[in-house]
C-alpha cells in the first residue's frame, strides 16, 4: 500500500534526516493522510518523552551519599524480631517511591501535552501551508471542519478586536482528531486547539503544571460543552486571555 511506503520514512522525518525535497513531500502527504499523521505524531511524542525521561530521573549526590551510608553500616548480630523495623522501612520506602512516581508521572504528562502543542504550533507555522482552509471568515472556516471531526464548535466575532483569523487545519493529539485554528494579533500568531474532552486532560490539567511557562509560550486551557480548548502562543498573557474570553463567550449557550 502507498501508506506503508510513507510510514517507512516517518522515523527519518521525525529525526529530520530526509532530504529537503522528501521533507516537503512528507509534509504534503501528512496533511492528507490521517493514518500517517497519527503515526508521525506518536513517534514525535515518544521521542520527546524519552528525551524528558533521560533528563528527569537521575541520582543526585545527596541520594548517592545516603545510599552509600546505608550499605556501609556495620552489620550487627541478628536479634529476634529484628527484621520488623527493616520491613517497615522497606514498606515506607515503597510507598514514598510510588507516590513520588505518580507525582512525577503527572508532571511528565503535563509537560508532554505542552510539548506536543508546542510542536504542533511551531511545525505548522514553519510549514509553507500552515492552514488547510485559508479564510478570515468564521462562517467559511467552521463549515470546512464538518464531516472531518466528530464534533462541532462556534467561533467568535472578531470585529472591533485586535485579532484576525488566518484559517484552520485538521490536527491530532493522542490519536484523537481536532481543530487547529490560527489567529493573528499584532506580529504574533496564536494557535487555538479544540478536541473532544478526555478524562486524562482533566486529571492532568488539575495539577496546574501546564501553567508553567515553557519555550517562551503562554497558554490557557478550559473545558466547555464536552470540548477541551487550548489557546497557545508567544503573544502576551493579556492577548491569550482576551482571545480565550472571546472563545468562551462564543461557546456559551445562546439565550433568546
Amino acid at each position: 500500500m502507498e501508506s506503508d511506503n510513507w510510514q517507512t520514512k516517518i522515523d527519518q522525518y521525525v529525526d529530520a534526516e530526509l532530504s529537503t525535497e522528501d521533507m516537503r513531500a512528507m509534509e504534503a502527504h501528512l496533511r492528507g493522510c490521517a493514518s500517517c499523521a497519527a503515526v508521525a505524531l506518536r513517534h514525535t511524542r515518544l521521542k520527546h518523552v524519552t528525551k524528558m525521561a533521560g533528563k528527569r530521573y537521575f541520582a543526585n549526590s545527596e541520594f548517592r551519599r545516603r545510599v552509600q551510608q546505608q550499605i556501609s553500616v556495620n552489620r550487627r548480630p541478628a536479634r529476634r524480631w529484628g527484621w520488623i523495623p527493616s520491613v517497615a522501612l522497606a514498606v515506607a520506602v515503597i510507598l514514598v517511591a510510588t507516590l513520588s512516581f505518580n507525582i512525577l508521572s503527572q508532571r511528565s504528562r503535563s509537560q508532554q501535552l505542552l510539548t506536543e502543542l508546542a510542536d504542533l504550533h511551531v511545525t505548522n507555522l514553519a510549514s509553507s501551508n500552515p492552514v488547510e482552509v485559508v479564510s478570515s471568515d468564521r462562517h467559511t472556516v467552521k463549515p470546512w471542519f464538518q464531516g472531518k471531526l466528530p464534533f462541532t464548535f462556534d467561533l467568535p466575532e472578531l470585529e472591533g478586536t485586535p485579532f484576525s483569523l488566518l484559517g484552520g487545519r485538521l490536527t491530532y493529539l493522542d490519536h484523537a482528531p481536532g481543530a487547529h485554528l490560527i489567529y493573528n494579533v499584532r506580529s504574533h500568531h496564536i494557535s487555538v486547539f479544540i478536541f473532544q474532552e478526555q478524562p486524562d486532560f482533566d486529571r492532568t490539567l488539575q495539577s496546574g503544571t501546564l501553567r508553567a511557562k515553557m519555550l517562551s509560550f503562554n497558554e490557557e486551557s478550559w473545558s466547555a460543552g464536552g470540548l477541551r480548548y487550548f489557546v497557545f502562543g508567544d503573544a502576551s498573557p493579556e492577548y491569550i486571555q482576551q482571545l480565550s474570553g472571546l472563545l468562551k463567550r462564543a461557546a456559551s449557550p445562546k439565550t433568546s
